[in-house]
């Protein structure tokens, strides 16, 4: 058994000898991204095992060891961790827990130590969290992602948010039963076995295999008239993910509708184009807005690529960043950046601006400013767009 080492605040580290013996449990917010990021993991050394349990026992450890007052996909991402360390079959001396820390001003920056406060009341005290974030906060000697993983981890998303997009649009028609996920299975295989090749990391192959992904879907027979289209946005992890809104994208394909659900990318250019903002505002170097706007317009850069791909293979192509930001104007100011912000409103507005204007606005429990930017905008929307 690997020795339990601490830092000198008393937090358990997560050592070298334990990326060999453990095995990192990451709770499911986007199936497809996640799946991708899991597997990179995988080729990087780590065992992980990504969660995809749904069941009321979820909820109840989650209200057993989280304040009832704290939001509601804390308690189902604590809930499903501790709920796989006691019943999911794992060692829970061989097992470590791998959560997101954003450092800004949501809750969920504070979930990693909710999450050791429940296991220590849990009488699992001895089981290691590992924090994943871009701010380097909580530094571990056994997880250092050099930077091949983490490029490919910026690849992964992008990648993964055509085939979503794609997939949404196919699966509703598809001739046959499974195949859109099937093909989903298929593009993931592909770019992994190109990223372990040292392929599909540039900006040019990634254009290629935007192309290739399309193309990929191009081929599953689909048929039937159009459906109703329903859009999907609201707080992240209960816009994304099917334990957090009930499975609800199944829920809409069974009843004979086309889930539209907005892709990532909006929001990881939302969340640097914030930083640039945060220096207009409030002050701050130069150099920080400068770096953040380079990045800003990589990824809108490989958006705009995305965007083209999906138009040239016949697919309802998604508008740019600097689209929403234009629609959002004389709703909400940029300042406006909690509970995903303007971009939530923003979101909306597209799709109506796109015939889609069944909307549902899922926000969960204790996210105030969620519920600020999205249902209590919802009634200025229905007056604008009757």
């Amino acid at each position: 058994m690997a020795e339990l080492i601490y830092d000198k605040t008393g937090r358990l580290l997560f050592t070298e000898e334990m990326k060999k013996e453990y095995t990192l449990l990451i709770p499911q917010m986007l199936p497809v991204h996640f799946g991708l990021m899991a597997r990179i993991l995988e080729r990087d050394g780590f065992h992980v095992s990504m969660l995809t349990t749904h069941h009321r026992g979820i909820v109840d450890e989650g209200l057993k060891y989280v304040h009832n007052d704290t939001c509601y996909p804390a308690l189902l991402v604590i809930g499903q961790l501790i709920d796989a360390v006691k019943h999911g079959g794992y060692d829970p001396h061989k097992v470590g827990l791998l959560i997101t820390q954003t450092g800004g001003g949501c809750r969920a920056s504070n979930y990693i130590h909710l999450l050791r406060k429940a296991l220590e009341k849990a009488g699992l005290a001895y089981i290691p969290v590992v924090s994943i974030n871009l701010s380097g906060l909580e530094p571990n000697p056994g997880f250092k992602l050099g930077l091949g993983v983490l490029r490919r981890a910026i690849f992964a998303m992008m990648y993964g948010d055509l085939i979503v997009q794609v997939a949404n649009q196919v699966r509703p028609y598809e001739v046959n039963p499974g195949e859109a996920d099937r093909t989903v299975e298929a593009c993931e295989t592909f770019l992994l076995s190109d990223m372990d090749e040292g392929k599909g990391l540039s900006y040019k192959s990634m254009v290629r295999n935007f192309d290739r992904i399309v193309d990929t879907f191009r081929t599953v027979p689909v048929a039937g008239e159009p459906k109703v289209r329903i859009g999907v946005v609201g707080e992240i992890y209960i816009k994304y993910s099917p334990l957090g809104n009930s499975n609800l994208e199944q829920f809409l394909l069974d009843e004979g509708a086309e889930p539209v659900v907005p892709g990532l990318t909006d929001f990881i250019i939302f969340k640097i184009y914030n930083r640039e903002v945060d220096v207009d505002l409030y002050g701050g170097k130069w150099i920080k807005k400068a770096v953040c706007r380079f990045l800003r317009r990589y990824v809108e850069k490989c958006q705009r690529a995305m965007i083209a791909a999906m138009a040239k293979g016949g697919y309802r192509a998604p508008g740019t960043f600097e689209d929403l930001h234009k629609l959002i104007k004389g709703y909400l100011g940029d300042g406006n950046k909690m509970g995903e912000g303007w971009l939530l409103t923003a979101e909306m507005l597209e799709l109506i601006h796109t015939g889609t204007p069944n909307i549902v606005c899922t926000q969960p429990f204790g996210c105030l400013p969620n519920h600020i930017v999205g249902k209590g905008m919802v009634r200025k929307l229905k007056d604008d767009y009757k």
